[in-house]
């Protein structure tokens, strides 16, 4: 029997319309740094280490609704953020460019946008 490759994710890449601008919105968010900035290309990286977050120019870029309905731009995936304190948690995500989402699912979870309009979670933990 063959052993199985020792495989590592590394990191998560999200498109964006512009990768810098959104880069930035999670560098303040999450007090990560920027790595690697090039035109197209954003790299940040977690300082305790794990996987990076890195953000790619789509120049054909469509804003995902949040929830989506029959027809709409569907979310491909969602970051999830733990916090100590939610409504902490919130403020400092809208005061860093974040939007609150009007449908909030859960009463101990928060979803905010992004500024490119990817959902993300804010999860008390």
């Amino acid at each position: 029997m063959t052993s199985a490759p020792v495989l590592t994710l590394t990191t998560v890449n999200i498109g964006a319309p512009d990768p810098a601008v959104l880069a930035r919105f999670y560098r303040a968010l999450l007090d990560w740094e920027i790595t690697t900035e090039e035109p197209d290309w954003v790299v940040l990286r977690n300082p305790d280490g794990g996987t990076a977050l890195a953000f790619q120019s789509e120049s054909e870029f469509v804003r995902p609704v949040w929830p989506a309905g029959p027809g709409d731009q569907q979310m491909m995936m969602h970051l999830e953020i733990r916090a100590d304190d939610l409504e902490d948690a919130v403020a400092h995500a809208t005061g860093c460019g974040a939007t609150l989402a009007d449908h909030q699912p859960q009463d101990d979870v928060r979803v905010c946008l992004d500024p490119a309009g990817h959902p993300f979670c804010l999860w008390l933990g």
